[in-house]
Order: structure tokens, then C-alpha cells, then sequence
């Protein structure tokens, strides 16, 4: 025999769903958060590396002998 007649747990399995699809949402939000902010930090590094003035290149020292 269940802890509830089923015709009771109705009300609580709808619940436990919406809790968790709640949960869900919720991750998703903050992983789409944390995608926006590594993107945009992404663009910040490949403008500055765009904006440095080019280093001249050195050899290395086998290339010179």
C-alpha cells in the first residue's frame, strides 16, 4: 500500500515537477550568464590583441648558425 492513495499524491507529483523544472530553468540561466560573460571577455582579449602593436620576431639561436 503507498504512503498516499494516488488520487492524494496528485498535487505532490506536480509539485516536485514543477520544483525541478524550476531547478532547470535556473541552471540554465546561469550557465547562459556565465557563456555571455566569457564571450564577451573573449571579444575584450581579441581586440587588445588586435590593437598591440606587432613585436618583431626573433630566431632562435640553432636558426642563426
Amino acid at each position: 500500500m503507498p504512503a498516499l492513495p494516488l488520487d492524494d499524491a496528485g498535487p505532490y507529483v506536480a509539485g516536485a515537477y514543477l520544483v525541478f523544472l524550476a531547478l532547470i530553468l535556473i541552471y540554465v540561466a546561469i550557465m547562459a550568464a556565465k557563456l555571455a560573460r566569457i564571450e564577451r571577455e573573449l571579444v575584450e582579449l581579441s581586440e587588445a590583441v588586435e590593437r598591440r602593436p606587432a613585436a618583431p620576431v626573433e630566431e632562435p639561436e640553432a636558426v642563426r648558425r
